[in-house]
């Protein structure tokens, strides 16, 4: 999953980060509002996570920011303890979910995790599409009771393509959102059917119908109502 961190204490960030990397996602960062607004216009994101005491300005602004784009990104908020009317006033605009500063990095996960699953799970941990279930918090996905050995950009590509169940992908997409923004540079995204022709083999394997579809010229897709 991909996370803007929105934040302007370089310590913070780079702490985060590093943390965040450790436990699977792939996370950029904005050190100021205008970089924020300017990140989010452009790219897509599964959740941002905000300071508002921004130093060029209110980081709420990000929040209206993508509601005006109707994203479907996630928002977790990091207040400081005298902030209510901020924390009030940005779940009001959208906001999933709050952090007071100073916190527990297994604390921000927990949030994380949360926001996810209600997000895109109904509020539990198991996720079930297409004869796959997927344990979100264990990060492992089982084929009819058997455990799929995936890598992790396996499970991260297989878990994005679920989250977008029935929406067409690009590669550029796919890429971006499991590499990062710098993938922009690639020449070409072969390596993205490599990843995509591994996941079917495991799942096929598993006595599992394949539900990625290929859209020649343009992307992939997971399917599981037959179209």
């Amino acid at each position: 999953m991909k996370i803007l961190l929105v934040e302007d204490n370089n310590e913070l960030v780079a702490d985060i980060t590093t943390y965040l990397k450790e436990n699977g996602f792939v996370t950029e960062k904005a050190l100021t509002l205008r970089e924020a607004v300017d990140r989010v216009s452009v790219y897509e994101y599964d959740l941002v996570i905000l300071d508002l005491g921004l130093p060029d300005g209110d980081g709420l602004e990000v929040i209206g920011k993508l509601r005006e784009q109707e994203a479907e990104t996630a928002l977790l908020i990091l207040t400081a303890h005298d902030s209510l009317d901020a924390k009030v006033k940005g779940l009001n605009m959208g906001a999933d979910d709050y952090i007071t500063k100073p916190f527990h990095k297994a604390e921000l996960n927990a949030r994380i995790q949360s926001i996810l699953r209600r997000k895109f799970a109904g509020g539990s941990h198991i996720l079930k599409e297409g004869g796959l279930q997927i344990d979100l918090n264990a990060r492992l996905i089982k084929a009819k009771g058997q455990l799929l050995n995936l890598t992790r950009k396996e499970y991260d590509l297989l878990l994005f393509l679920v989250y977008n169940k029935n929406r067409l992908l690009t590669k550029e997409t796919i890429a971006e959102h499991l590499w990062g923004d710098h993938i922009d540079q690639a020449d070409n995204f072969d390596f993205i059917y490599n990843h995509i022709k591994n996941l079917r083999r495991k799942i096929t394997s598993a006595g599992v119908e394949d539900c990625i579809r290929s859209i020649y010229g343009m992307g992939y897709k997971f399917v599981t109502d037959g179209s």
